[in-house]
């Protein structure tokens, strides 16, 4: 196991690599947050490593952030700042897309501003060196755990499949994604338009959890992000596929307790990750 701070890796010997960037529940000391603590335990996706712990046994890589997305964002690339939060001005490049940017606008860049709920995170202005701070301590040695598996599996296998795990709301709350209120299904599978991803590998994985009696969606309302983009490259049978999970499934969304119906998910997720691991993308 890795012996970093902030990240977990856990080294497998398979193709398959999966990693968990939200579901971290370590608050750094610098945080320095003036919202309630509860609500920034809502934004984790709360349970997902446990919901995968038996991934390492059957041979696939682990990574997991140990630090909350409230704090700092993996998901999301460095130049989505949300410079309203600084005080001063911001020295590097900044996103500049108007869909990239859709997520800073709703207070959710890499650097969040606001809970799910539209609530304000800070009292105060955040220091360029604090935000610079997160991202060479957070940022940076996560998204280089993810590339060295993907790398390492490649080279093994000569493919890779990675799966970005994260977990939903049942129902979409104001300030997290374009479509609030919207009721999630089951599962939400994602590879940007099949720009991250075989579609057929992403289909495989739909109609797997389909005939387990599980609603999914494709590629909607979650794409996948910056993970799966940054890491994925289809043409080289590198594939990166972002799986949601929704928490009415596994937990109660207040309380954060885990429910009678951990253990069933689980065994469907164990069967899924079983049968990527019999499956080559090559031959799809």
């Amino acid at each position: 196991m890795s012996k970093h701070p902030f990240v977990a890796y856990l080294e497998g010997t398979s193709a398959l690599v999966l990693d968990s960037p939200h579901s971290g529940t370590a608050y750094p000391a610098d945080f320095g947050f003036a919202c309630d603590y509860a609500s920034l335990r809502r934004a984790e996706d709360t349970h997902v490593e446990k919901l995968y712990d038996f991934a390492p046994a059957l041979g696939a890589t682990w990574i997991e952030a140990k630090f909350p997305r409230s704090y700092l964002d993996v998901n999301r690339n460095i130049t989505e700042i949300d410079t309203s939060l600084l005080n001063d001005t911001w020295p590097d490049p900044v996103e500049t897309d108007p869909s990239a940017m859709s997520k800073v606008r709703l207070g959710k860049g890499l650097i969040w501003r606001l809970t799910d709920d539209g609530i304000p995170i800070y009292d105060r202005p955040l220091s360029v060196m604090e935000v610079r701070s997160r991202i060479d301590n957070c940022w940076r040695p996560y998204h280089e755990a993810v590339g060295a598996a993907i790398e390492t599996a490649h080279a093994r296998h000569g493919y890779c499949i990675h799966l970005n795990c994260h977990s939903m709301p049942a129902v979409a709350s104001s300030h997290a994604t374009e479509f609030p209120g919207e009721v999630h299904a089951d599962f939400v599978i994602g590879d940007r338009d099949a720009s991250t991803a075989s579609s057929l590998l992403s289909l495989e994985i739909c109609e797997h959890l389909r005939a387990r009696g599980y609603s999914v969606s494709y590629n909607h309302p979650y794409k996948g992000v910056e993970l799966v983009r940054r890491h994925s490259d289809p043409t080289r049978h590198r594939h990166s596929i972002q799986v949601e999970i929704n928490r009415r499934l596994y937990m109660d969304e207040q309380t954060l307790e885990i429910s009678e119906g951990f253990a069933p998910l689980q065994a469907s997720l164990r069967a899924l990750v079983s049968q990527l691991l019999t499956m080559d993308p090559r031959k799809l």
